[in-house]
């Protein structure tokens, strides 16, 4: 045959590879995803150390700096109910797109806002963001790693991802307030979001599919807890009349669960044991680690007078150990089930706070912050094999659900957890900090008991 002939009949062969599109790379879709996670968890922890210079700034008291922090978590744990269903129906790449990009523009005006009232609008604005990002995030990484072990090794990267931004946050958050001012720790929200837009723009459309959205349960959840924390927060007059609304509508909740086709909380899983001690686990651990952390952030600032870089990397020991402590629980629960690593770092948690309230005024900030390392330890260990246990507990189809009744218990448990300490402490800050403490350890201590009735 003649080479020009062959050349012609090789032409529409060639043509059609041209023509045909690359496939998107899943490690541009796990970066955009992992970003996206981290983002949020950054915004989870980076305000802490923050909150004495946003207090001086804006002429805010104890009740307005827990709102700076309650504002993101009410919204991203109540939503989280729902948000999962809420990407399934519009696509996950389609839901965290949205997320990312209206998180960004609630970071800016954080960083813009002329006052508290503004400054507290924006964060619940953000928290409900976040509440879309996470879920989605999460999707996108299984999307993108159909194969289970590739999928297995991206998820961890995944998680991985949002532990270094805890861990990095208070260290982050003292680090620009200090050499540039507060409204620095949302502005360096921006640049990570205007990275991911671009990201996500290789990555697959998400299918839609089918998921039943329960918004009676989910409206009754969100005004529920946010008249809690009011009450607990504001006290007074209007804080009475917050918790009879907040009754009202747990009232008006739970009659609504017991009723929906599809409820946002299914009430019959906490009938199982292991589900509702798991619950109540991540719940406790929740209430020791973001109230210690909030409640010390004013301490090393307002009582032993460190700047916030310093505060910031005081924590940097007790955070930092959190990743690798991770990966470790879930060796020890893989090989030992998840019943003892859970019984040791609730264990090891209560000694933790324990020996934390022989901290005062005097004592070293090197010390306390080595003091803070049992604690952190032991939350660290607690929470992958209690994850494990409830997945395990429970039919696979039921498995995102419950997944988010989990974070969404935790996420809430760590709201009330500041608006409960931050009221004891704005009433004598070292008495109140040890409550605080005596609690936490209290609540720990009922649920490893609890634990060690588990099989």
């Amino acid at each position: 045959m003649p080479t020009n002939q062959i050349l012609k009949g090789a032409q529409p062969a060639r043509s059609e590879r041209e023509l045909t599109p690359k496939r998107p790379s899943p490690a541009l879709t796990l970066t955009a995803a992992l970003l996206g996670f981290a983002l949020i968890c950054l915004d989870a922890s980076v305000v802490n150390v923050a909150l004495p210079a946003i207090g001086s700034s804006l002429g805010a008291g104890m009740s307005g700096l827990q709102w700076v922090v309650d504002a993101y978590t009410l919204p991203f744990a109540a939503l989280m109910l729902s948000t999962g269903a809420f990407a399934d129906r519009t696509g996950a790449s389609r839901a965290f797109a949205l997320g990312t990009t209206v998180f960004t523009i609630a970071s800016a005006v954080c960083g813009l806002a002329p006052n508290l009232p503004s400054l507290i609008g924006a964060r619940v604005v953000q928290g409900a963001a976040a509440a879309v990002v996470l879920p989605a995030s999460l999707a996108l990484v299984r999307q993108a790693y159909p194969e289970p072990r590739r999928r297995a090794r991206a998820v961890a990267a995944w998680a991985a991802g949002g532990s270094v931004a805890v861990a990095l946050g208070p260290v982050v958050g003292g680090l620009l307030t200090t050499a540039w001012d507060w409204r620095g720790i949302f502005f360096v929200n921006l640049p990570v979001g205007a990275l991911i837009v671009p990201l996500l723009r290789r990555a697959p459309r998400s299918e839609r599919r089918p998921s039943p959205l329960d918004l009676p349960g989910q409206a009754t959840a969100m005004v529920a807890l946010t008249g809690l924390t009011f009450a607990v927060i504001e006290g007074g007059t209007a804080g009475w009349a917050a918790l009879v609304v907040a009754v009202v509508a747990a009232v008006a909740f739970f009659r609504v669960e017991t009723r929906s086709p599809h409820p946002v909380v299914p009430l019959g899983l906490f009938r199982n044991r292991t589900v509702a001690v798991a619950v109540a686990a991540g719940a406790a651990v929740s209430v020791a680690f973001y109230s210690v952390v909030f409640v010390f952030s004013l301490f090393f600032q307002q009582v032993q007078g460190l700047s916030a870089l310093h505060a910031g990397l005081a924590f940097l020991p007790m955070t930092g150990l959190i990743a690798v402590t991770n990966v470790v629980a879930g060796k020890l629960a893989g090989r030992y089930g998840p019943r003892l690593p859970m019984l040791l770092g609730q264990a090891l948690a209560v000694v933790g706070l324990l020996v934390l309230l022989y901290v005062d005024a005097g004592t070293s900030s090197v010390l306390a912050a080595a003091l803070l390392v049992p604690l952190a330890l032991g939350c660290a260990l607690t929470v992958p094999p209690l994850t494990a246990a409830m997945m395990d507990a429970v039919p696979a189809e039921r498995a995102g659900v419950t997944a988010g009744v989990l974070n969404a218990a935790r996420q809430v448990a760590g709201g009330l957890g500041i608006a409960v300490f931050g009221a004891l402490v704005s009433d004598g800050f070292e008495a109140g900090m040890r409550l605080s403490l005596v609690i936490s350890a209290g609540a720990l201590a009922l649920t490893g008991a609890a634990t060690s009735r588990l099989r």
